[in-house]
């Protein structure tokens, strides 16, 4: 039952995201913003942790989780540290996937040549 919650929450994402793209004048970096900021905005408020709980990978994986896990690092930073929380909290608790994100990157432009578009 948690893999069918975690593919039908993490689809809907994407399926909002894709009717974004068709529908709108959006770029899709400025949809992709836009999930981060959501999901930050739902963490603070305090709406994405039970959600997360119940979707699970569906809700922690896409953007949104980023953004949830962004404003609980910076939650947590503030209780521990005080003010300088604020700034040190969010990237403690994303730097995995922030390492991870940037390290493979860095294999893709070793392994492919980019091209031009023309």
């Amino acid at each position: 039952m948690d893999y069918l919650k975690a593919f039908l929450f993490g689809g809907l994402l994407c399926l909002i995201g894709q009717i974004l793209i068709d529908k709108t004048k959006l770029t899709p970096a400025r949809i992709l913003v836009s999930y981060v900021v959501i999901g930050v905005i739902l963490g603070a408020i305090g709406i994405y942790g039970p959600l997360a709980e119940f979707a699970g990978a569906g809700a922690t994986v896409p953007l949104t989780g980023f953004g949830y896990l962004l404003s609980k690092g910076v939650k947590e930073a503030v209780d521990e540290s005080g003010f300088i929380g604020i700034f040190t909290g969010g990237l403690k608790s994303t730097a995995g996937g922030i390492t991870a994100a940037i390290f493979a990157g860095l294999i893709v432009s070793l392994l492919f040549k980019a091209k031009d578009k023309s």
